[in-house]
């Protein structure tokens, strides 16, 4: 495999890790999404493994994430009609908000509303469906020098103190070495690592992190080497926050995917194709002769050309234009990792 940038790496793991998840076997109801987190952190991949029903019985709360008010009420709403303040828990915001989100999930067709005089009602359509089984988060590295390594390794320490995700890992590419060097890099033991090359490899185990626990989120942490001598600086992060983040986490990651990179870059450009690699599918410039990166393909680009307008006019190849086409075929590939909702 030739060398990669981070974002062309980051996109064949992804890949890999559809096919492939735990490594060695074939992948099995998993969604695979990349840069997604927190406020505070963000991680490269992330992997929602997910019951085999549970993201059957998702897909009829439709492709879209449900936020945090949208869950609080799909989670709560009760089987038959109640006035939303006896049926949902107390919010711990104004109950004004939860009205508007009772509407916003009855307009999305998830839930039922009426008004009883001047009181709003709720009844939901469908339980939702316990459909996570674990998150877990994937670094990449494909060029991890030590440099590299120094910088990821306090990023790591925060995800295993805070213990969102149940599992984490680096991933890496492969050397001609007989132990890889990222083995000897200063990394927390609990990390995993993978090497990925022809196949998923994972060199060092990581070990599964207490996610129903309270975790601790580091907020300031003194910088190595004993000159900086103050104090760290934390807070908790309470069981409750943890399971309704990590569902956030995992609502934006079944909307979104690995292959919204389109949105972010320009496929109407007559130089950007799609290209195959082994089994992988890349983005590739044809002015530079190799895979761009996300941040270079923009409208900025000096090689930016617009597709010609006849491109879109004549229905070559497929009406649109050949980027809308790239679109649309992503937005398949997308669509067949999700399963239909169940009769």
């Amino acid at each position: 495999m030739t060398a990669d940038s981070e974002f062309v790496f980051e996109l064949r793991v992804c890949q890999r890790i559809e096919r492939e998840w735990p490594p060695g076997s074939p992948a099995d109801s998993v969604v695979v999404a990349r840069q997604l987190g927190t406020r505070h952190r963000r991680w490269d991949t992330v992997v929602v493994e997910c019951d085999p029903g549970g993201l059957a019985a998702r897909a009829r709360f439709g492709q879209r994430a449900l936020d945090s008010d949208l869950l609080h009420v799909v989670r709560h709403a009760p089987a038959e009609w109640a006035w939303y303040r006896d049926a949902l828990p107390d919010p711990g915001y104004p109950w004004r908000y939860v009205r508007e989100a009772i509407h916003r999930a009855a307009d999305r067709g998830v839930v039922e509303a009426r008004t009883d005089g001047n009181r709003l009602h709720v009844r939901r359509r469908w339980p939702y469906p316990e459909w996570v089984d674990r998150i877990v988060a994937v670094e990449n590295k494909p060029d991890l020098d030590a440099s590299a390594a120094r910088d990821l390794a306090p990023q790591l320490s925060r995800d295993v103190a805070l213990a969102l995700a149940d599992e984490v890992w680096v991933a890496t590419v492969p050397t001609e070495r007989r132990i890889e060097p990222v083995l000897f890099e200063d990394l927390p033991v609990e990390a995993g690592v993978l090497v990925v090359g022809e196949a998923l490899e994972p060199v060092w185990h990581p070990r599964t992190l207490p996610v129903e626990d309270p975790g601790t989120r580091i907020v300031e942490n003194p910088s190595p080497g004993g000159a900086d001598r103050s104090a760290a600086r934390f807070e908790y992060a309470d069981p409750e926050w943890k399971a309704t983040k990590r569902l956030e986490i995992a609502e934006r990651a079944y909307e979104r995917g690995w292959r919204s990179f389109a949105g972010t870059m320009r496929p109407d450009c007559r130089h950007f194709e799609l290209r195959t690699d082994g089994r992988d599918i890349l983005p590739w410039c044809r002015a530079k002769d190799r895979n761009q990166s996300a941040r270079e393909c923009a409208g900025s680009c000096p090689a930016f050309e617009p597709e010609p307008p006849a491109w879109r006019t004549r229905g070559w190849p497929i009406e649109g234009g050949p980027g809308k086409a790239i679109e649309r075929l992503l937005e398949r590939r997308r669509a067949r990792r999700r399963p239909g909702p169940p009769d």
